[in-house]
């Protein structure tokens, strides 16, 4: 239960839902409690109708009109037990669904928070899982869990000193199995908690692997591997489908003992009541009386066996939750500056060291790239090209030294002002499901389509979309996966060049189109480049035409820079590359 305080502020938040749903409890079960006295006053005037008609006395008229205002009586009572439940349930029933909702949207924020590192780190699956299935756990908890608990404990603080009023010793025989039951439930408790936990972990474990699957079903058909896909997934699901079992073996002894004892209680308020009318201790009445008080009490015994299932399940699932909800990025500004950006931009004595992987991808990088100035970074694969790309945009902080944007330190910056001011094209390209045009402006508020299209035709990418046939209203397919990989490619070119960025930030995003198609891309590229400082990342030494400065990375290391022609006359690894990547176009040719 420890790991369900931290639903308490969501509680607080619609305490009114819950102290109307513990009010409108109260009363419907007052409605309930009420038809047992008249039953028993109708069975006593039954029988008193029965000594009067032997005795020849008989007043048949007052014995009807008695028996239907009984009648009315039971219908009144039922009926206001319907318009309490009904309340019941709009109040508790729609405080779970309003926690679900901001339960959900919190959660959803707090991944955003979160830093690459985390994602890098977990699964998408297991997020989703986190975010639909166990908040759907806490939602049972929260309705359902506690609309029944609070129906029981109203339930018996209600009818348990009433009928201790009417009989002490009928009473104590008709309780007698619940200590049982409480003991039951004490030892099943752990039981349900252990394997509850289990499923989660599974369910976990399978919607992980159907992402993935579903994700990656292009390389799934190309290597003809759909029969293997399927064996793993009905290993997967098996593992969960054993988990599922092992927690219902232990409901389905659970919930058969419970009604067991209370059909004990039954037997047990027949024959002591019997002894009992005998004595002249209680009338015929009391037993039927006792009798509707025990079946009150089935139901909401019965349901404590699944509310202890829901409230562990619950609990296994919100302590998943708060696993996540308790991590916290580190990449948190330091003074919230929003100054205006102009572009200039310093590296000083940086190395990085990824967190999630301990691998050292950057070792003391320094370099100047003046307000409007052009910066290419070059290096093979490996060489930590992105791994600037990426403290640039701040996804991660520096292990050591610092990076500053005229003259701020990045850690100053408000992140979002921040990354506002970055016109980011990642090497991995991604596109949302959406139409062409709203994946150009995304992020923007109303654009016009003109500057949609200016934007694609400076990624030369305005002809393809318009060959369409919904122009750029095309759906796109999950993960752009309509387009070529070119045409994804521009499209993400377009996205960076439409927000008007103070810093361009190129990140190996030539590398899917031919070279023709980035000659004309680099020289609309060279256009929009002018007054914003631009960094231009890639292992073509083709991009760097457009730089006033280079600089070569290897192992995370800056070996060489300078202009193209100073670096050529060197002869070193930047000579190399061109060489290599200039034999490599020819003899495509």
């Amino acid at each position: 239960m420890k790991a369900l305080k931290a639903l308490n502020p969501y509680l607080w938040r619609y305490k009114w839902h819950l102290l109307g749903g513990v009010l409108f409890t109260f009363i419907s079960n007052y409605f309930l409690i009420q038809p047992a006295p008249i039953v028993r006053n109708a069975f006593n005037s039954i029988e008193q109708y029965i000594a009067a008609y032997q005795a020849g006395v008989l007043d048949s008229s007052t014995f009807e009109r008695q028996i239907i205002t009984y009648g009315v009586l039971l219908l009144l009572m039922a009926a206001g037990r319907g318009v309490f439940l009904f309340f019941m349930r709009q109040t508790i029933i729609v405080m779970s669904r309003l926690i679900e909702y901001d339960l959900k949207n919190d959660i959803f924020w707090h991944y955003q928070t979160l830093p690459l590192a985390f994602y890098r780190q977990n699964n998408t699956g297991d997020l989703m899982a986190r975010i639909s299935e166990d908040v759907s756990n806490v939602r049972m908890y929260l309705g359902p869990g506690i609309m029944y608990g609070l129906n029981l404990v109203s339930l018996f603080l209600m009818l348990i000193p009433y009928m201790l009023s009417v009989d002490v010793k009928l009473t104590l025989y008709t309780l007698l199995p619940l200590p049982v039951l409480s003991t039951i439930i004490y030892f099943v408790n752990n039981i349900i908690n252990k394997r509850s936990t289990e499923i989660q972990r599974k369910l976990s474990d399978l919607s992980t692997y159907v992402q993935e699957a579903f994700s990656g079903i292009r390389v799934l058909k190309a290597f003809a591997r759909e029969q293997d896909s399927g064996a793993r997934f009905a290993q997967e699901s098996e593992a969960y489908r054993q988990q599922a079992l092992r927690l219902a073996r232990v409901e389905a002894l659970f919930y058969p003992a419970i009604l067991a004892l209370i059909g004990l209680s039954n037997i047990i308020v027949v024959y002591v009541g019997g002894i009992e009318v005998a004595a002249g201790n209680i009338t015929k009445g009391n037993i039927a009386e006792f009798i509707l008080y025990l079946n009150m009490l089935i139901w909401p015994v019965t349901s404590l066996g699944w509310i202890t299932s829901i409230i562990q399940q619950a609990a296994a699932s919100q302590e998943r939750i708060n696993e996540f909800l308790n991590t916290h990025t580190t990449l948190v500004s330091r003074r919230h500056l929003r100054p205006e950006v102009k572009g200039d931009l310093r590296f000083e004595h940086v190395s990085l060291v990824y967190p999630e992987s301990g691998i050292k991808a950057l070792d003391d990088i320094s370099f100047h790239v003046p307000a409007g100035g052009k910066l290419a970074i070059l290096g093979t694969t490996g060489s930590g090209k992105s791994s600037i790309a990426n403290l640039i945009c701040r996804l991660y902080d520096p292990t050591e030294g610092r990076i500053l944007l005229d003259g701020v330190d990045l850690r100053d910056y408000d992140l979002t002002y921040l990354r506002s001011q970055i016109g980011y094209v990642p090497q991995d390209v991604f596109l949302f499901s959406d139409t062409i045009a709203n994946n150009i402006s995304f992020g923007m508020e109303e654009v016009s389509s003109e500057t949609i299209e200016e934007a694609a035709r400076h990624a030369d990418v305005y002809d393809n979309i318009v060959d369409f046939p919904h122009g750029f209203d095309t759906l796109l397919g999950e993960r752009g996966i309509t387009l070529s990989g070119g045409q994804k490619q521009r499209v993400s070119i377009a996205r960076a060049l439409i927000r008007k960025p103070k810093l361009l930030l190129l990140d190996d995003c030539l590398s899917a189109v031919d070279t023709n198609t980035e000659h004309r891309i680099l020289e609309n590229l060279r256009e929009m480049m002018e007054g914003r400082t631009s960094i231009i990342i890639s292992h073509r030494v083709s991009s760097a035409k457009l730089a006033d400065q280079i600089i070569v990375l290897d192992e995370g290391r800056i070996v060489e820079r300078g202009t193209h022609e100073s670096l050529m006359s060197a002869g070193g690894l930047y000579k190399q590359l061109y060489e290599k990547q200039l034999q490599s176009e020819e003899s495509l040719e």
